[in-house]
């Protein structure tokens, strides 16, 4: 009797298992609606032969990530709109904001994922969805915040592939230097033309494609990481701020809040940098109008003329990266939208001739241009 009952308990064990494991390979797609629209905030200037600073401001939902194509549709239809409007050509350098590539870690999931309304329940969908990938991505988890290291590690090599195929095709597509925003990757590097993940800590890194679809450089690593991340994200003043050729001119990136720091700038400088471009993703609805939160776990933070509270996020900004910035031409590009509770705020702004220009206010996806 005992054996008969161990055996048909180890059957329904079995067949829960095959069930569970069939259950984790189901992918089915929701319906989808999203709104292409996206208004010209900013455009100073008259067209001319050295080109243009073009930001573009997403409006971006987790659903947008469901799959690449999506993606791809909507980046493309802003791109198009820009087209349009006289603002693309060979010398163009479009700047897209910080992390528009990180959540690429939320493709290809289950509809739940995407319907919740909580961050931490995404979350929880997608490590029962991908048991194996989860559990392997915990064991080699690095920082304070390990769950949140293996949620980004677990898919890092699709990740990478993602990044670089959808923004190497949106750069050839339409002839354009193209600054890919940032993601975040395991010791990224790229080899023989193409974007890898390594095995080391995570790091936020954007790359650059030329007009044909190539890559420019090697990643280039945010030097600070700000507060909000710092547990699970690393520095990256081990590898040094680099510039790129363009067509427009020579061209830095510098990721979030390393726009604030006059050292970073000097760097740039020194390699004879023309352009600035400072991709953004400013986490927290109505945050650009609160408090500035500054970045108190940052030693450089301290020499900085700003004090955490005494001005609003969008004073700070504009103030630290005009106050920093030595005469370059930049532009800093903020993410849009809304990703799961976590909304994400800002409105983009240039600096250009030793002023600065700020754009229009407005709800929606928007476009930030500069003709140089």
């Amino acid at each position: 009797m005992r054996k008969l009952l161990a055996s048909a308990l180890a059957l329904v064990m079995i067949a829960a298992l095959c069930g569970y494991g069939f259950w984790t390979q189901q992918r089915p797609e929701g319906h989808y609606l999203s709104d292409l629209r996206i208004e010209l905030a900013l455009n100073q200037g008259s067209p001319g032969e050295r080109g243009n600073l073009l930001g573009i401001e997403p409006l971006l939902y987790p659903s947008d990530y469901q799959n690449l194509q999506r993606l791809r549709l909507k980046l493309a239809a802003y791109l198009e709109q820009a087209r349009e409007q006289g603002l693309v050509n060979p010398r163009t350098v479009v700047v897209l904001p910080e992390h528009i590539g990180t959540w690429l870690w939320a493709r290809g999931e289950k509809n739940e994922l995407y319907q919740v309304t909580q961050r931490r329940e995404a979350e929880q969908w997608l490590e029962l969805s991908n048991p194996l990938r989860y559990g392997l991505a915990m064991l080699w988890a690095t920082g304070d915040d390990r769950r949140a290291d293996a949620h980004l590690r677990m898919k890092a090599a699709q990740m990478a592939a993602d990044y670089q195929a959808l923004f190497s095709g949106l750069a050839k597509e339409f002839g354009v230097t193209l600054v890919a925003g940032s993601i975040v990757l395991p010791a990224p590097y790229v080899e023989n033309g193409v974007l890898h993940a390594g095995s080391g800590p995570l790091f936020n890194s954007s790359l650059v494609f030329a007009g044909d679809g190539s890559v420019l450089g090697q990643p280039q690593r945010q030097q600070f990481a700000d507060s909000e991340v710092r547990r699970y994200i690393q520095d990256g003043r081990e590898q040094p701020l680099h510039v790129v050729s363009t067509p427009a001119g020579r061209l830095g990136v510098l990721i979030g809040s390393d726009s604030w720091y006059p050292e970073n700038y000097q760097q740039l400088a020194q390699q004879s940098a023309q352009l600035i471009a400072n991709p953004v993703f400013l986490s927290g609805k109505h945050s650009w109008d609160a408090p500035w939160r500054g970045n108190r776990h940052q030693d450089a933070a301290a020499e900085l003329p700003l004090q955490r509270g005494q001005v609003s996020e969008q004073q700070a900004w504009r103030q630290l990266t005009l106050a920093a910035n030595p005469g370059l031409t930049s532009i800093s590009v903020f993410m849009r939208g809304q990703f799961w509770e976590l909304g994400a705020d800002g409105q983009g702004f240039a600096n250009h001739a030793g002023g600065q220009l700020a754009g229009t206010s407005q709800h929606g996806a928007r476009l930030l241009n500069v003709w140089l």
